[in-house]
């Protein structure tokens, strides 16, 4: 599997998303999804390792998850030829709001 079907399925976008903001445990995340059992978030979390977008080291009994930014460059990379697109109407929304 590759990064972009990694990003692909929502809960792990959900499991990227918490951990940009900080390290957490294997325990923390399996809770952040209540709807899924630890097995599945335990799969979601090694789909995530696998393709480099994740990191995971133990610390005593618990298992440590980091997100490897690094990862995410293949998507930086691709997405890169349509920022212009975007700094276009972000341009026009700051030019917007300085005339008010």
């Amino acid at each position: 599997m590759d990064v972009f079907e990694a990003v692909a399925e929502p809960h792990r976008r959900h499991l990227i998303t918490l951990l940009a903001e900080r390290e957490r445990t294997a325990g923390e995340l399996v809770d952040s999804l209540p709807s899924l059992t630890q097995p599945a978030v335990s799969r979601h979390l090694r789909v995530l390792r696998e393709t480099g977008l994740v990191e995971v080291r133990p610390d005593g009994q618990r298992r440590i998850y980091a997100l490897k930014p690094e990862g995410l460059q293949r998507i930086d990379d691709w997405i890169t030829p349509y920022r212009r697109f975007w700094r276009t109407h972000l341009d026009a929304l700051r030019q917007h709001l300085e005339s008010e």
